[in-house]
């Protein structure tokens, strides 16, 4: 079974999400709004043993979201 990937508009997101979002594929541990105090911005936050990573981006752009992540 191959995996499914669907648009969805990136303030749509939440916690538990594996999401491909400017170049890069991560799972979402949390949301965090009003990126360095910019209304409209916010930030994807994968943070597991492997890596931490922090991706900011337009809440109102458009990311993939792994069906049934």
């Amino acid at each position: 079974m191959s995996e499914q990937w669907e648009t969805k508009a990136a303030d749509q997101v939440a916690a538990g999400d594996r999401i491909k979002v400017r170049g890069v594929e991560l799972t979402v541990a949390r949301v965090e709004g009003s990126f360095l105090g910019r209304e409209g911005m916010i930030a994807f936050i994968e943070d597991t043993p492997e890596r931490w990573l922090k991706v900011p981006t337009p809440g109102d752009a458009e990311v993939e979201v792994l069906a049934g992540s």
